[in-house]
């Protein structure tokens, strides 16, 4: 089967937000983490888009899309992915995020449980909710330290990259991940650092009635598989899976175990247009 054209397309007002966009059907978005952009997904978006309408984003501050003044907040993304849904005529979405586009998710669908189709929750946290407040200022100031005193996501990208993938990830994942990292806005990423973790209580996870899946590498250190599992325990029949031999960015890590699994999950949820 022939995959999908890919195009780009930008949703207003301002702040702006990059979207590659491609096939037909029921919408799914794909939203990144922290040190992520909407290129993440280049080899899950196509094989998606062979049934399903597939959004990636670049979140404000993130990849092609515009800055923003003040701090970032979820409500602010949240409020960004309505505009995504409305632009592309969608009342619902199926939304796959990793990481901090997991949170971004989880806070969307609390709020807007109308505008779900389902959920799929990567590699995820429901976040610092039981830091004491010495401990998330000791992490904003380790994760800031390097950029503060100079330094550029290019230069940070290579160490950053090894702390988050398994053992198991191949060159060129890593290589993947390199190059996402590199391009990280740097004034934007120092706020999305402070808004990850001044953010502790997201949503009541108990209140999503979308079906879930919870997926989460086996070798993931960042957000482990039992953090993964509470996830899927808060939330009312939702499964989980956890991919082998991955680390903390599935999708790039394991593609291929990755795409089989949550298609067979959103072909389950849908009514998609199959070529």
């Amino acid at each position: 089967m022939p995959m999908p054209l890919i195009h780009v397309e930008r949703v207003g007002p301002a702040p702006f937000i990059a979207l590659n966009v491609g096939g037909t059907g029921d919408l799914v978005v794909l939203l990144h983490g922290i040190g992520g952009n909407r290129r993440n997904w280049r080899d899950n978006i196509g094989p998606l888009a062979q049934h399903f309408q597939v959004a990636a984003w670049d979140a404000r501050g993130w990849g092609d899309s515009d800055d923003y003044d003040g701090p970032l907040t979820f409500e602010e993304m949240s409020q960004d992915l309505l505009r995504v849904l409305d632009h592309l005529g969608h009342r619902r979405a199926h939304l796959v995020g990793l990481s901090m586009g997991g949170r971004i998710a989880m806070h969307f669908a609390v709020r807007h449980p109308d505008r779900v189709q389902s959920l799929v929750l990567c590699d995820t946290t429901q976040g610092p909710k039981d830091w004491p407040l010495e401990r998330r200022n000791a992490f904003i100031q380790s994760r800031q330290a390097p950029l503060l005193s100079g330094k550029t996501p290019a230069d940070i990208a290579e160490q950053v990259a090894a702390s988050l993938v398994s053992p198991h990830a191949s060159v060129e994942a890593v290589a993947q991940l390199v190059e996402s990292l590199a391009m990280l806005h740097k004034d934007s990423y120092l706020k999305a650092i402070e808004a990850n973790v001044a953010d502790v209580t997201l949503a009541d996870l108990s209140l999503i009635t979308a079906p879930t899946l919870v997926m989460v590498g086996e070798d993931d250190h960042l957000t482990p598989p039992a953090e993964a599992a509470e996830i899927a325990r808060l939330i009312a029949g939702a499964q989980l899976h956890v991919v082998e031999r991955a680390g903390h960015l599935i999708n790039i890590e394991a593609p291929a175990a990755f795409n089989e699994r949550v298609l067979a999950f959103l072909l389950a949820q849908s009514e998609p247009v199959r070529s």
